[in-house]
């Protein structure tokens, strides 16, 4: 059962503190194996693709890219062109190529104004946003400006 209880700070600031008497859930060490394994493949994934990027004439200007609104897996530039990369690992290049969601793709929007503004020595004249997707059986397609501004 969840509860509220108001404290009072220094200089009269008042807190509203929540308290929850429900006990946290165990990890079992299974489950933070897979969670260990899940991500392990995922950093694969996304080095296969830069090598991928960089076959295909594409400099990797960062990896893994974290900004206070989010994290982009890829930014790379081919010419004029940045492009910011997810990259989506599943058993299946279909589950893969669903898993990008709404909330996601505004996440990575943010992400990359983020990135802009922090980097504005970047020359570009197109910005797209691309999906890497790849399967269990090592398939690998690759979707060119798959997000627009909502």
């Amino acid at each position: 059962m969840a509860g509220r209880m108001l404290s009072q700070h220094a200089a009269g600031v008042h807190r509203i503190a929540y308290t929850c008497s429900t006990k946290q859930k165990m990890v079992t060490n299974a489950k933070r194996a897979r969670g260990v394994e899940a991500y392990q493949n995922g950093l694969a994934a996304e080095d296969i693709v830069c090598q991928k990027l960089r076959g295909a004439g594409w400099n990797v200007l960062l990896q893994r890219a974290r900004t206070r609104r989010g994290e982009i897996d890829i930014v790379a530039q081919n010419g004029t062109t940045i492009s910011f990369i997810e990259v989506k690992l599943r058993k299946t290049l279909r589950d893969a190529a669903e898993s990008l969601s709404a909330t996601q793709s505004r996440r990575l929007f943010r992400a990359a104004e983020c990135l802009l503004q922090s980097n504005p020595h970047w020359q570009y004249e197109e910005l797209r946003f691309d999906l890497f997707i790849l399967d269990a059986n090592s398939k690998m397609e690759w979707l060119k400006d798959v997000i627009r501004q909502m």
